[in-house]
């Protein structure tokens, strides 16, 4: 037989290292001014990844920046502002370049979000309010809306 025997392609690895807060702010805005605590929430949650090598070959580490901001439906005024940035570290092999950016941006915020939404669960409760469950994130479709709009700054401007 002349065939040469094809070798299975490995599968991509990857291990959590670590995960910490990198940086961290809650502000109870209601307590400040002493607002009435029976308003209703309008809760609005912005999410920005961010993803880069480590000096270590093979590592990586992933940040999810959340800033969650709780407004009163009726009068608009502000209850509290959480802002963190959470970021895990992460051991990837046998991922192939060319997905290795989607990889870090979609999969790596996948494994630790559990954690970081028990913080914010956590921080929220324990700074007066009643614990913000964050919805599940789609990091697939935030990744595409991504790359479409840089796609969409880089096109040239067509003459009118």
């Amino acid at each position: 037989m002349a065939e040469a025997e094809a070798t299975p392609p490995k599968s991509p690895q990857l291990r959590v290292l670590g995960q910490f807060i990198r940086d961290m702010s809650f502000e109870n805005i209601m307590a400040q001014k002493g607002a009435p605590s029976d308003v209703q929430p309008d809760v609005q949650v912005q999410v920005n990844l961010d993803a880069k090598k480590r000096s270590v070959e093979n590592q990586y580490e992933t940040a999810i920046k959340l800033n969650v901001t709780s407004k009163a439906k009726e009068g608009d005024a502000t209850l509290f502002v959480l802002e963190i940035d959470y970021v895990g570290i992460f051991d990837i092999q046998e991922v192939p370049e060319d997905q290795l950016h989607p990889f870090l941006l979609i999969e790596c915020p996948r494994m630790i979000f559990p954690f970081l939404r028990r913080i914010v669960s956590d921080v929220t409760r324990d700074g007066g309010f009643p614990p913000l469950n964050l919805e599940n994130i789609d990091f697939v479709s935030l990744y595409r809306n991504e790359i479409a709009r840089r796609q969409a700054e880089t096109k040239p401007v067509a003459d009118a």
